[in-house]
């Protein structure tokens, strides 16, 4: 039957009645909201009420010592110092989430199939619009609200809104018993699945309207699987907070007993002073070494690692597969539109018939169809499955107008392809009352049911399937049957036969991609097993292997194969004890992929398999990463982790390098904020015996803080992938994620950095350098404190050996010179920040982090000694890279 469909201004008006086919967003808290609920974390509730006691402490303090406001400058730059914090925290987080916004949209933008000013085309499902006329396919989701108006075999799972697994549907009602059904049996809602069959449905609610909008909840990011990345940072959080806690706890007994041995009781006030700012120290410690970053690492990472591989064609619709996919150690590769091109084109038929049977071939290839054309464009464009499309395209190359021949034609009866009986049957009704079935589907089965079968023809039916299968060729058998008045050969979804002729073969080709033998090698060095799981014949599969780099004929590959009949026949002891070495599955059926995936996993391995039918969606779902193809079911596409837009294996390989690198960022990040964390710590709590004042104060270390962990975590979360990962083997997943190299360089390193800074503290505690050979023994011993400016040159010396000590965390475990990886723009911008804010802090705001400025005096004068120190500072700490750089070419 021909339909019309909307014309361009029935649309636009239709549009401007109903609105669009969008479902509303749940409304969130407003942006005010979220940001004031950052304050609310334990820790920063501590430091805020420590804030304000500190304030009533120095206003004491100003009333009592001569009413000098600079009392009032540290509790201010404690706030400032939270504040910052807090803003940028809210900020990256913001961020991040408006980086996942993107998978809230993804229904919206994939395809169906509708008529539109008389012709078939495929539109987002957003633009589907009140009296569309759309047609629907086995596998498809469906878009909008709306009445059958064509159907043949319709079963539809309304299990997303009434828990009904399959209800059958029909354009007349008359034909399904609605008494026990919730929905009327003509009636389709969006978001239900197509599970067999085929229809035309015209729409009548869309968005907000239809029934699954009543009911609507704002999808969110699926962030519920715990990977064993999420457990092993939880693990690791959890250890370093009650070290921290412990550190903390003695920072605050030698503080006190510092203060108690080298002071003069001089009355409460001073002592509840003094005891406030150890409790803030002690809790601001806290915060440093809690590696709070690490969750934002992770979270920045995925998102990140999200939004770019989209522009690499992977779309990740579940968080956790950016990481587990770069743990894959075996590939499970469907063929068509992977492997293959999935452009098929007709290469040659072979017709069997008469000459006057011609026409009943061209008939079959035209009316026992689903697929259409849409010939809007220059160039027709296949919409619906692309092997039956093939055969529209050869016929209209021809100059045959299959429409033609299928409007003088009237269906009577169908029955839809599947795998079991691979085959697919229409009964139709010409204009002159001739009654005819034709039935297209695998050649040797199609062949099997003729009656015109002899000798010579099934050794020529044989010879020619065999040489287009091991051409990789897909091959289709045809026939047809006239069928006697008052019969019917299709009934109640079953099929009868008297005299079955059968008309020929036509041979499909679908072109190996031409990256697809590369991409395959890359994956395979990687340490990573690819396996082809296919419906087609043994010889299709070995030569599309062959073609890839996965089969050489030339030795004996016997035990690498094996047939769906076979395969079934295993029992699973079997199958575990084989698996490893199947490299194809032929013939496969629906659930042999699903239990080849489970073998695997029982195995110890990590499977990512690709499908992109309604028959995969059990295999996806399985695998630990199942990855959908861009053309594929929307039954597959929601059953899957990561959605493959252009259908290539290219892709895959640049998932699982993402993958990799992803894991390598938050590894470098772990290593940077750890070697920090062992650092500051040490000194705060070693600094905290020998004097009594803390080596860094509140403010300095909310801002190490804030520059080694927020600022870090956004250095090295955004860093791009490095091909070198695909040079590796894949980890495993049940290792720790703090290697032993990890383990001795944070520990190393962290431990040469407190040295330093303890020597330099050690010093300048027990000596003004120009004055040190005047003071005496006992001069020395009595003092435990540090001037202003030298508390700035020990404040300068650990930012900036850590912030030299940050490329070399670029740089872990690359093999490469810090001069030749690459940076992204987002490091650089980051080293600016840190830059930029350490000499704002020295120059500008020094008297809110207890410093003094070094480039000029208090007075704003050009201060040349103070510079020279500055640039030496700066200068000398860079030895930290230097030194990375000289252990590099000697280690090559």
């Amino acid at each position: 039957m021909k339909y019309n469909g909307l014309s361009d201004s029935e649309v636009i008006e239709s549009r401007k009645k109903h609105g669009e086919n969008i479902l509303t967003p749940v409304k969130k808290k407003t942006w005010w909201k979220e940001y004031i609920g950052m304050f609310t974390e334990p820790l920063i509730v501590i430091l805020l009420i420590a804030g304000v006691l500190s304030i009533a402490i120095s206003v004491y303090d100003f009333y009592n010592l001569g009413h000098d406001w600079k009392v009032f400058f540290e509790p201010t730059g404690i706030f400032i110092a939270i504040f910052l914090a807090t803003t940028l925290a809210y900020i990256f987080e913001s961020r991040a989430n408006k980086a996942f916004n993107i998978l809230n949209h993804v229904n919206d933008d994939e395809t169906v199939d509708l008529y539109r000013n008389g012709t078939v085309t495929t539109i987002p499902r957003k633009d589907i619009v009140v009296g569309d006329v759309v047609i629907i396919n086995t596998g498809d989701e469906i878009p909008a609200d709306g009445n059958i108006i064509d159907s043949i075999d319709l079963n539809i799972d309304e299990s997303t809104l009434t828990g009904e697994p399959l209800c059958r549907k029909s354009a007349d009602p008359k034909d399904v018993d609605d008494s026990e059904t919730t929905y009327p049996s003509n009636r389709l809602l969006r978001g239900t699945k197509v599970m067999e069959g085929h229809g035309i449905m015209i729409v009548d609610k869309i968005g907000d309207s239809t029934e699954m909008g009543k009911v609507y909840e704002q999808s969110q990011i699926d962030n519920s699987v715990k990977t064993p990345l999420n457990e092993q940072l939880a693990k690791l959080g959890g250890l370093i907070t009650k070290c921290s806690y412990i550190i903390a706890g003695l920072i605050i007994i030698a503080q006190l007993t510092n203060y108690l041995v080298f002071n003069e009781w001089q009355g409460w006030i001073p002592f509840l002073s003094q005891f406030l700012r150890t409790v803030m120290i002690a809790v601001t410690l806290i915060v440093v070494a809690v590696p709070e970053g690490l969750p934002m690492a992770v979270t920045l990472s995925l998102a990140y690692s999200m939004s770019r591989m989209l522009k690499t064609n992977n779309l990740v619709r579940k968080m956790h597969a950016c990481e587990t996919m770069g743990a894959a150690t075996v590939i499970c590769t469907d063929k068509t539109g992977t492997l293959t091109r999935n452009m098929m084109q007709v290469y040659k038929t072979d017709f069997f018939g008469k000459d006057e049977q011609y026409k009943y071939f061209l008939e079959d290839m035209a009316i026992n169809s689903t697929a259409q054309l849409d010939t809007s464009g220059e160039t027709p464009v296949v919409i619906g499955n692309p092997t039956e499309g093939s055969l529209l395209l050869w016929l209209k190359s021809n100059g045959i107008d299959y429409n033609k021949l299928r409007n003088t034609k009237t269906r009577t009866a169908e029955l839809p392809f599947n795998t079991e009986r691979k085959f697919m049957a229409t009964e139709i009704q010409t204009d002159e009352n001739e009654r005819i079935l034709y039935i297209k589907g695998a050649p040797e089965i199609v062949y099997d049911i003729c009656v015109d079968k002899n000798e010579s023809k099934t050794e020529e039916v044989n010879r020619l399937l065999a040489e287009y299968q091991n051409k990789a060729m897909r091959t289709l058998g045809f026939a047809y049957e006239v069928i006697k008045e008052g019969k019917t050969h299709i009934k109640n979804n079953r099929l009868s036969l008297s005299n079955l002729q059968f008309l020929g073969i036509v041979a499909i080709s679908d072109p190996v991609r031409t990256d697809v033998a590369d991409a395959v090698k890359e994956v395979s060095d990687a340490g990573i097993n690819v396996k082809i799981v296919t419906g087609d014949t043994p010889g299709t599969a070995k030569e599309i292997a062959r073609q890839i780099g996965l089969w050489d004929n030339s030795i004996d590959n016997s035990d690498n194969i094996i047939t769906g009949p076979e395969f079934a026949e295993l029992s699973d002891g079997q199958l575990r004890e084989r698996v490893a070495d199947l490299k194809i599955i032929a013939r496969a059926r629906p659930l042999d992929k699903k239990r080849l995936v489970e073998a695997l996993q029982a195995n110890g391995e990590v499977v990512a398999v690709t499908g992109d039918g309604t028959n995969d969606a059990p295999a996806l779902k399985t695998a630990h990463v199942g990855l959908s193809m861009g053309d594929g079911t929307s039954v597959a596409k929601e059953a899957s982790d990561i959605t493959i837009i252009d259908n290539s294996f290219s892709s895959i390989g640049r998932a699982v390098m993402w993958g990799r690198s992803l894991y390598k960022n938050i590894q470098r990040f772990l290593l940077f904020q750890l070697t920090v964390n062992v650092a500051a710590c040490l000194l705060v709590l070693v600094g905290s015996f020998i004097g009594t004042e803390s080596p860094l104060t509140v403010t300095q270390m909310l801002w190490v803080n804030l520059i080694m962990d927020t600022f870090g975590a956004m250095a090295l979360a955004s860093l791009p992938p490095s091909r070198s990962v695909m040079n590796e083997k894949p980890r495993d997943r049940r290792s720790s994620i703090l290697t032993r190299a990890m383990l001795w360089e944070l520990i190393g390193v962290g431990f040469i950095f407190f040295v330093i800074t303890l020597g330099f503290y050690w010093l300048f505690i027990h000596s003004d350098i120009d004055s040190l050979l005047q003071l005496s023994n006992v001069e020395i011993e009595a003092r435990h404190t540090i001037t202003t400016y030298d508390a700035t040159l020990l404040f300068s010396i650990f930012v900036w050996l850590h912030f030299w000590y940050m490329f070399n965390s670029r740089c872990f475990e690359t093999g490469e010179s810090i001069f030749k990886v690459r940076m992204s723009k987002g490091f650089w911008t980051i080293v600016m920040i840190i830059v930029l804010g350490q000499l704002f802090i020295t120059e500008i705001a020094y008297e809110f982090f207890n410093v003094s400025p070094m480039i000029h005096t208090t007075d704003w004068k050009f201060n040349p000694t103070g510079t020279i120190d500055l640039l030496i500072i700066i200068s000398v700490s860079s030895i930290v890279l230097w030194i990375r750089e000289a252990y590099h070419i000697l280690s090559r």
